[in-house]
């Protein structure tokens, strides 16, 4: 529900202390030490459950995450730092949280990058290039025109440079670069 196209400010309140809840219950997942002197643990991690699934909190991730985005994609700009704000705060659920795999459209393209956007460069600003770098690939593969796409969605993003390597606005252009990254 919107009210002059922005998400009432008790529907995100609402969310917000939903991830909070969903976010405890990973953080332990989350933290989990991994062992890279054992010689199996990538196959046992490709072979772990998605940490939402094993926390529990699938359906309600999933909800929680779909919420934020369309607040993000439908608010203005003080909706749009409250979820990026949520996904600073709550750590675990940004790491846990994803959008399915698994994409062919234009539509889904572009709510991958509303997501990365609205995480706001993340842990590391490299990554969230990588993905992007990942997304427009693969979406040139399926025919899909990504400048638009990318020039809607850098409209959304911050300008704000949280680690020195450029804000989420450029990062998001960046994606106009093509680069071969396997």
């Amino acid at each position: 529900m919107t009210t002059n196209g922005n998400p009432p400010e008790g529907h995100l309140a609402a969310v917000r202390a939903d991830v909070a809840v969903i976010d405890e219950l990973l953080r332990d997942i989350a933290q989990r030490p991994v062992d890279l002197s054992d010689p199996d643990w990538v196959t046992r991690h490709r072979q772990a459950p998605p940490p939402v699934e094993e926390a529990g909190v699938a359906a309600g991730a999933a909800a929680a995450l779909a919420a934020l985005l369309d607040a993000y994609e439908a608010g203005g700009p003080p909706v749009r730092e409250q979820v990026r704000d949520i996904f600073r705060t709550y750590r675990s659920f940004r790491w846990a949280a994803h959008l399915p795999r698994e994409w062919k459209s234009a539509a889904e393209f572009r709510r991958r990058l509303v997501h990365v956007s609205a995480m706001d460069q993340g842990a590391d600003p490299r990554d969230e290039l990588m993905t992007i770098w990942s997304l427009c690939n693969r979406a040139r593969e399926l025919g899909i025109d990504v400048e638009p796409v990318l020039r809607e969605v850098a409209d959304l993003s911050s300008d704000a440079d949280h680690y020195g390597f450029g804000s989420m606005r450029a990062l998001i252009m960046r994606g106009l670069e093509e680069h071969d990254i396997g």
